[in-house]
């Protein structure tokens, strides 16, 4: 009876100190033991065994998995002094938790306060408009600048984003009006411009148009009577026109008094041509 009662000790004794013994780690974690309180190992995902009871400790267990860390928004000064919120999310992995756990008090903290030293650095060096823009040359200098600093934790950054560079509401507004105005000087600009082009094509058409009549009324026998016909033509459409609109003032005039005038500046004007020709002709004859 007593031996057996013995066994039985032996084998809890036995099966104690096995279960004491194992410790099991989750997918995605890992735990480090100290013995006698001096690091001993780390315990990988799975079962892990030859663990001394009262010897051996687990002292932390913590995920190797990428985390998401949200800074908060911080303030930072520009170049040209304006004062702006900066909103940024940091992606980090422990590579090592030795290191994490043993080089530095707590590993979170210490990330997003070099994020605002960073970030407040390289905004400094930056206008306001210029911190818009170049969003992806902070980006970089955080990525450089976490690394460097990370690296003895055994910690990597593996992405940044800056969410949000928010300027206050009297700048904002004061950048608003500079843009309109800058917006509206490009549209004055521009519908000068169209109306200078138009101007010009318009005179150029005119021109050519009158280039043409005159050439056709100075080689044709009936110029009086065509030039009648187009003058009132013309004071037909412009009166009809004028008529359409309520709030039009109608002019009128006389046709015959601009057929006059148009007649007798074509007659000078062929005369002007005439006149070398006939003097050509009197030279000859004299000869």
């Amino acid at each position: 009876m007593g031996s057996l009662v013995w066994s039985f000790a032996i084998i809890l004794t036995i099966l104690g100190a096995t279960v004491g013994s194992t410790k099991r780690v989750t997918e995605g974690n890992e735990a480090l033991v100290e013995r006698l309180g001096r690091y001993h190992r780390k315990l990988k995902p799975g079962l892990n065994f030859g663990i001394i009871p009262f010897i051996d400790e687990i002292v932390v267990e913590a995920s190797i998995k990428e985390r998401i860390l949200d800074v908060p928004p911080s303030d930072a000064t520009t170049r040209d002094n304006i004062r702006v919120k900066v909103d940024a999310v940091i992606f980090w992995k422990i590579l090592e938790l030795q290191q994490a756990h043993y080089e530095i008090q707590d590993i979170e903290d210490a990330i997003r306060n070099l994020v605002i030293t960073t970030l407040r650095s390289e905004i400094g060096l930056m206008d306001l408009e210029e911190t818009n823009s170049s969003r992806n040359k902070i980006i970089r200098a955080l990525l450089e600048s976490l690394d460097e600093a990370t690296e003895p934790w055994g910690v990597k950054i593996t992405r940044v984003e800056i969410q949000d560079i928010e300027a206050p509401e009297t700048v904002k507004s004061s950048l608003e009006r500079e843009r309109a105005a800058e917006s509206e000087r490009r549209a004055m600009a521009a519908r000068a411009s169209g109306k200078k082009q138009a101007a010009i094509e318009e005179a150029d058409a005119i021109a050519e148009s009158v280039k043409r009549i005159a050439e056709a009324i100075q080689s044709h026998p009936n110029s009086q009577h065509i030039l009648k016909y187009l003058v009132a033509r013309n004071y037909v459409d412009a009166n009809l026109q004028l008529g359409q609109s309520n709030n039009s003032k109608i002019v009128f005039m006389n046709p015959r008094d601009l057929t006059e005038g148009l007649s007798d500046l074509i007659q000078s004007e062929t005369q002007t041509h005439q006149q070398p020709s006939d003097t050509a002709g009197n030279g000859s004859q004299d000869a």
